[in-house]
């Protein structure tokens, strides 16, 4: 920090006193007080860096950033696109045995979807018998209706069953109650009134659907995965970038002033907590899944890498009944501490690199656990609550990947302890011998 001015680095040092003394409206005063300065201020475990300020806007940490109408979306735009709105339709349990704990239920009943409502049954009354309904066609036209009515029904014959023009000699009251009860029908249902139309099913419209990235370093991983996202699907992107690290948010938000519509950018300046900062995993995937307002939400690193089109794939694989569908699943093995690779077709988990979920599904259950800090088996946790069944489409998706960074370049101490921390839960989910 050589470089920065000496009443930047004051500014800065008042803030950590700001914030040791709890005094957080002073903190971000004064954190507004160095950005105008031209500077970033990062908090660390030994107190705070400062850098200068990206041309991007920076939130100060995963929790501050703004969720304003995502997920406003009005249930009949799920409906419409064949997948069920939150709270509905969402199956209570599996046919996969996961034991003690495994998922909430879900609200009971059905949505009668697409389907418009009946006419007014007592406007259909009334066209079909106005002689019922006198006050609908005036008491002179009711009076004349009722003693034509009452007149004697002469019984049918010869020409009157064939509907001859000569039955009208044979009862000419009945004629006049007949053209009555016609012009009373007209009174009460004329074709210039507005009727309620009976409606018929809405056309059904492709699921919407956006890829959720958590973006933690190494910027050509980065710039690689997203441009082959954009080359071959026609997918969101909503993108959420920890700290800059390696300079991964400037590359970022370059990506989004590229494609504009297509890439959603925010920036924290809190970094992951596998690189040493305070952004947990669980925490980060469910800012993207509160910023999403699509039908889907897809769960992809930054190392997974597509070929062709996966993504459509997995969201076809979804239904009322199928709640995520993933690239790689796999299966507890009988001992429980070691899984096993599995699909394609039904699994009992799918693994981080490349999943669909239902967001509507996602959401039932409260998202991604919020507990977990790291990835590694936090996706069999969140596979393990969903409600629905977990499917799996294996080798045959175009996709592969490069180096897992987000496994092989993190601290082996800290790998080890975060994963055996979030498999505790994983256990009880399964339900331990």
């Amino acid at each position: 920090m050589s470089d920065v001015p000496p009443h930047v680095t004051e500014l800065a040092e008042r803030r950590a006193r700001a914030r040791a003394d709890r005094d957080y409206a002073g903190a971000d005063a004064l954190r507004d007080d160095i950005e105008a300065e031209g500077w970033a201020v990062r908090d660390t475990d030994d107190g705070f860096e400062l850098a200068p300020r990206p041309s991007f806007k920076v939130w100060p940490t995963v929790s501050s950033v703004p969720v304003t109408g995502a997920g406003g979306r009005p249930p009949e735009r799920a409906a419409e696109a064949g997948l069920r709105p939150e709270g509905h339709g969402i199956p209570a349990s599996t046919n996969r045995d996961t034991g003690a704990g495994t998922g909430r239920d879900a609200a009971a009943g059905t949505a009668d979807v697409g389907r418009g409502d009946a006419p007014d049954a007592e406007r259909v009354a009334a066209a079909a018998e106005p002689g019922a309904r006198p006050e609908g066609v005036g008491q002179l036209d009711a009076e004349r209706i009722g003693e034509a009515e009452a007149a004697p029904r002469p019984r049918p014959e010869g020409a009157e069953l064939l509907g001859r023009s000569d039955d009208v000699e044979r009862a000419p009251e009945r004629m006049v109650s007949s053209q009555l009860l016609w012009d009373a029908s007209l009174a009460v249902s004329r074709v210039d009134e507005e009727v309620t139309p009976v409606e018929g099913r809405k056309p059904m419209t492709s699921p919407t659907v956006t890829v959720g990235l958590v973006v933690d370093g190494w910027p050509d991983d980065l710039r690689e995965c997203v441009r082959a996202l954009l080359t071959h699907t026609d997918a969101k992107i909503v993108a959420l970038d920890l700290g800059d690290v390696d300079g991964s948010g400037a590359v970022l938000q370059e990506l989004a002033d590229d494609n504009p519509g297509r890439i959603q950018a925010w920036h924290v300046a809190e970094t992951p907590h596998w690189r040493g900062g305070t952004a947990g995993w669980g925490e980060s995937r469910n800012k993207l899944l509160e910023l999403d307002d699509s039908d889907v939400h897809v769960v992809m690193e930054t190392s997974t890498v597509l070929d062709g089109d996966a993504i459509t794939p997995l969201v076809g694989a979804l239904s009322d009944k199928v709640s995520a569908a993933g690239w790689k699943g796999v299966d507890p093995g009988e001992d429980r501490q070691e899984w096993k690779d599995a699909g394609p077709g039904d699994v009992r988990a799918v693994l981080g690199h490349l999943f669909a979920v239902r967001r509507d599904a996602a959401l039932s259950v409260g998202g991604f656990p919020s507990g977990a800090r790291y990835y590694r088996n936090a996706d069999l946790e969140f596979s393990l609550t969903i409600p629905g069944n977990v499917v799996a489409l294996g080798d045959e998706l175009p996709v592969h990947e490069g180096r897992h960074r987000g496994y092989h370049d993190v601290d082996p101490e800290y790998r080890e302890r975060e994963s055996r921390r979030t498999y505790e839960r994983v256990l009880r989910l399964l339900g331990s011998p």
